[in-house]
């Protein structure tokens, strides 16, 4: 249940991140406000790889694993450049359940690409978490 903890703490930062961005890219241009922020996290994890001495692993990770990490920061990079422009013309109450239908479309791909089972309670979960996103959203 270690990851439980993790997830929490996930979910309460990205909250906290749509609010701050929300106030932070009120006058700035929404890719410029990426930028900016793509910047804090590249200096903020390469201080936490360097203060663990992780950097030294660098050269073990394989080709494959790299191939799949570059290909999951193009995603999570123009993920981010759509989610600061929709906050910029938007509202965060309302673009941030929108953008949390990621959750659901994960389970959508994870069942297709990673074989993972869904249960009628996933189902069932998706479609109420969906549902609610919209209902929020239009609210």
């Amino acid at each position: 249940m270690k990851w439980l903890i993790y997830a929490l703490l996930s979910a309460f930062f990205a909250a906290l991140t749509a609010i701050l961005a929300k106030i932070g890219v009120k006058d700035v241009n929404s890719n410029l406000a990426t930028a900016v922020r793509t910047v804090v996290i590249l200096l903020f994890a390469w201080g936490i790889v360097f203060a663990q001495g992780l950097q030294k692993d660098l050269g073990s990770i394989s080709g494959f694993s790299a191939l799949f990490l570059i290909s999951s920061g193009v995603a999570t990079g123009l993920s981010w450049l759509f989610y600061f422009r929709a906050l910029q013309i938007g509202n965060a109450s309302q673009v941030a359940p929108i953008d949390k239908l990621s959750l659901v479309l994960t389970i959508v791909l994870a069942a297709i690409i990673l074989k993972e089972k869904v249960s009628l309670g996933i189902i069932v979960g998706a479609i109420l978490m969906s549902a609610g996103a919209i209902l929020i959203s239009l609210g």
